[in-house]
């Protein structure tokens, strides 16, 4: 009990929020074009906790380059750099995985040659340098990947992977694009050009990514796992789970299914479950608050820092702290994965971990796992990410944002994206109201017992980890409603295609924000309000 009380840092509330019936039943049949009537948004919106930030400098050079020493991880124990190079992946490959490349940080005779290559071929089949997997390793140590950043491990003053220079990963990977202006723009992939940071990378492959490591098991604590202490059982999208057991093969199987791991999403619980989340963009943080799509955190530091030492370095589950933080959440599971963990760890003959360079600190919201990496480092990520600009939205219509105000909308939303996005978790009965959990394990107080509804995988990500976990309620948190028009499926599991779809009744009364217009014409004019929105709105 006295570590979930040092975890809690706020006492269990619960928030009503009202459902939006009009919405759920069809709605707008009187036109919702009344300037007089409707709402700008919840009338309790909720406080967010302060932020505190650093140099806004250096936050940008945290966000695309810091490690931490997760290079170590990445190159040593997954061997990312080592199974790339022995599958012979291309740079044209490594684009097609949803991978982006910085062409501003390409040398100048490589830059100058792949542009006339791609002047004679904009596709890049033909260019003989996106073609030759030598150029991949060219790639890297130009330190022009994304979110896979090469360290001067040997100390040489030169990067060179085949020097024995490590490559390790940034929080750039899931959240920088390179499209807007791009050399090279591979259909629904990756794309060489400039960085934008703070966008959400929609078609990162991140499980084929990690599935062409030569030592993909090495992932064991974020994959979907069938335990003992559960039985046997599994939850997730895979109808059987991984064990300690099994082959490089089947996690390589498992990783590289779409219908398993979706493309545009990745899996930041090491619950055991296989739970992976639509990536989500990164800028202005300053209007976004609480963190993760289940709103674990209160702060953005809070969650940055549990990313580096928890799911950048995974073999930290092995430490005290976190097999401390796996029993709190799981019990016997929990316990379950850090020892089957050593296990794998000790077959595929990883050592030497855990990898990340972090400091002891008090267990809690600031610290799960019991270390925290640099708090300078983070305040000024804070600083970075709350400054990054939104993108301008593509559209927009006068009648849909006053429909967007009169139906229901705003019993969750804002009008204006420039406001804080309200704090409060929407209960899992409102956002679904389909929701029929069994209950698969209870837990202690004020952690929710861990539940799930198994026709959906909706829920599966709030099953063990959720807002529960800092005394609040299982539920999911309110998105930045930004960026939209680019995006290209909605709801956090991937589950619908279209922002049309979404708002559209045939999906259900019981489906996963089931809040519709009937009316084809208001639900389109609905639609083209949301991808219009900007933080000028």
């Amino acid at each position: 009990m006295r570590a979930y009380q040092v975890l809690s840092s706020v006492r269990p509330r619960l928030l009503l929020i009202p459902l939006c019936v009009a919405l759920a039943v069809g709605c707008g049949d009187d036109g919702g074009t009344d300037p007089t009537e409707g709402t700008d948004g919840p009338a309790n919106p909720g406080v967010p906790v302060p932020r505190q930030d650093g140099d806004p400098a250096l936050g940008r050079e945290v966000f695309r380059f810091e490690t931490f020493n997760n290079e170590r991880f990445f190159t040593d124990a997954l061997r990312l750099g080592a199974g790339l190079t022995a599958a012979g992946v291309t740079p044209l490959q490594l684009l097609e995985l949803g991978v982006n490349v910085d062409v501003d940080a390409l040398p100048a005779d490589l830059r100058q040659t792949l542009t006339a290559e791609l002047q004679a071929d904009p596709s890049g089949g033909t260019s003989a340098l996106l073609n030759d997997p030598a150029m991949t390793a060219a790639f890297f140590n130009a330190n022009a990947v994304i979110g896979l950043p090469i360290k001067d491990s040997n100390g040489d003053g030169v990067l060179d992977m085949a020097a024995g220079d490590k490559v390790g990963t940034s929080c750039a990977l899931c959240h920088t694009r390179a499209d807007d202006g791009a050399l090279l723009n591979v259909p629904n992939a990756g794309s060489i050009g400039p960085r934008g940071d703070g966008l959400a990378t929609h078609n990162l492959d991140f499980g084929r990514l990690m599935a062409s490591a030569a030592n993909s098991r090495a992932l064991y604590p974020l994959l979907q796992l069938s335990l003992s202490a559960n039985g046997g059982s599994t939850l997730g999208r895979a109808p059987t789970g991984l064990t300690e057991n099994s082959s490089e093969a089947d996690v390589d199987a498992y990783l590289s299914n779409p219908q398993f791991y979706p493309i545009g999403m990745f899996d930041d619980t090491f619950d055991g479950n296989g739970d992976p989340m639509h990536n989500a963009p990164l800028f202005r943080q300053d209007l976004a608050a609480p963190f993760g799509s289940e709103g674990t955190f209160e702060k953005l530091d809070q969650f940055s820092n549990l990313v580096y030492t928890g799911l950048f370095d995974p073999t930290t589950l092995t430490t005290p702290g976190g097999r401390a933080f796996l029993s709190l959440l799981g019990g016997a599971a929990g316990t379950e994965i850090a020892d089957d963990y050593v296990q794998v760890l000790a077959a595929t003959g990883v050592t030497g971990y855990p990898y990340v360079t972090a400091a002891p600190a008090a267990p809690g919201q600031d610290a799960p796992l019991g270390i925290r990496v640099d708090d300078t480092k983070l305040f000024a990520m804070n600083a970075y990410l709350a400054g990054l600009p939104a993108p301008s939205g593509m559209g927009g219509s006068a009648d849909g944002r006053q429909l967007f105000r009169t139906v229901g909308c705003t019993e969750c939303h804002n009008v204006d994206q420039g406001r804080t996005v309200p704090t409060f978790i929407v209960p899992m009965a409102t956002i679904f109201p389909g929701d029929a959990p069994d209950t698969l394990a209870q837990r202690m107080p004020p952690l929710n017992p861990v539940v799930n509804t198994p026709s959906s995988p909706f829920d599966d990500k709030m099953a063990v980890v959720n807002a529960s976990i800092r005394g609040d309620i299982r539920g999911t948190a309110l998105p930045l409603l930004l960026d939209l028009a680019r995006k290209p499926v909605f709801l956090h599991d991937n589950s619908v295609l279209t922002l049309n779809a979404l708002l559209d009744p045939a999906r259900g009364a019981a489906a996963p924000h089931p809040f519709y217009l009937t009316d084809p014409t208001q639900r389109a004019q609905v639609v083209a309000f949301l991808q219009g929105l900007d933080t000028s709105d």
